[in-house]
């Protein structure tokens, strides 16, 4: 296991279009699978249901840390938070960017989450494992996103 997970895709669209789908909420809940009460804005927490079929029940938030147009977003949340009967608030949160690079043929997406390392360890090891196999969804949700919406 390692304190970071990092997830890379060359998307066949503009640097803007990717960024439209990371930061624009509306456009974020349709690939990311959850109904965010409203935009991000840098310093306040993102909220929402998630729509993943089993965990409708499940609250999502986010806390938004920084907006570099069309080049960073960052967030900071609990991971693998799914457990409505924990009070995560205590846990130190872990950084999630999505980083974007024009190429050639569209844009580099590079998404990482760091910060395990800092989670109790009795939920690192199950945090880190549905994480890393959630970005590796999430990378795919994207693509067919940005290729369905362009």
């Amino acid at each position: 296991m390692t304190d970071r997970i990092e997830k890379r895709i060359e998307l066949k669209a503009p640097v803007s279009r990717v960024w439209r789908a990371i930061t624009d909420h509306r456009e974020f809940g349709e690939w990311f699978r959850v109904a965010l009460e409203g935009p991000f804005v840098v310093g306040q927490v993102a909220r929402g249901r998630i729509l993943h079929p089993g965990h409708e029940h499940v609250q999502w938030q986010a806390t938004v840390k920084e907006i570099q147009p069309e080049r960073l977003f960052s967030m900071t949340w609990h991971p693998y938070a799914i457990d409505e009967t924990m009070d995560y608030s205590a846990e130190p949160p872990t950084l999630v960017e999505f980083r974007l690079e024009p190429t050639a043929a569209g844009t580099l997406l590079v998404i990482s989450e760091s910060g395990f390392d800092n989670i109790p360890e009795h939920r690192r090891a199950e945090a880190f494992r549905m994480d890393d196999s959630g970005w590796a969804q999430q990378i795919v949700n994207i693509e067919h996103h940005v290729a369905a919406y362009p």
